[in-house]
């Protein structure tokens, strides 16, 4: 029996992904989002950025290749990968990854006034009748 390793974060992507194959010909793409986190301290809103690294793999990975740009908003859906190593040294390192398995395709935040802590919530610029109907279409290429 598997223990539960779920994991649902929403944010921007910080560069442009990067989609390789392995040797026998699987997809892999790897990206990293930004998700912010605003909270009060002291009166002041205060902002906390968390940085994460993603890959997805086959099909997906194709698709995310292909549509997903530096800014863009996404919704992930997957499992946490600890991988761990010693380098030449005999230092010991490890990084954790995010394994999507659903990557949501949303607009890019807007930012009000340099600062969307300043309003106190987030907002999304609307979305224009051709990307709508772009998402519907990527909705379901990006459920593998």
């Amino acid at each position: 029996m598997n223990n539960l390793n779920s994991i649902l974060i929403e944010g921007n992507l910080v560069r442009d992904p990067e989609l390789s194959y392995t040797p026998k010909g699987t997809a892999v793409c790897k990206f990293s989002v930004a998700s912010n986190r605003f909270f009060k301290h002291e009166e002041e809103m205060q902002k906390e950025v968390s940085f994460f690294d993603v890959s997805t793999w086959a099909r997906l990975a194709e698709v995310c290749g292909e549509y997903l740009k530096k800014g863009r908003g996404v919704r992930v859906v997957g499992r946490l990968k600890q991988d761990r190593w010693t380098d030449p040294d005999g230092k010991p390192h490890s990084r954790v990854e995010i394994v999507a398995e659903h990557v949501e395709f949303r607009p890019q935040l807007k930012k009000q006034d340099g600062d969307p802590a300043a309003e106190g919530e987030k907002t999304e610029e609307p979305a224009t009748e051709e990307q709508v109907q772009e998402e519907g279409a990527l909705k379901e290429a990006a459920s593998f």
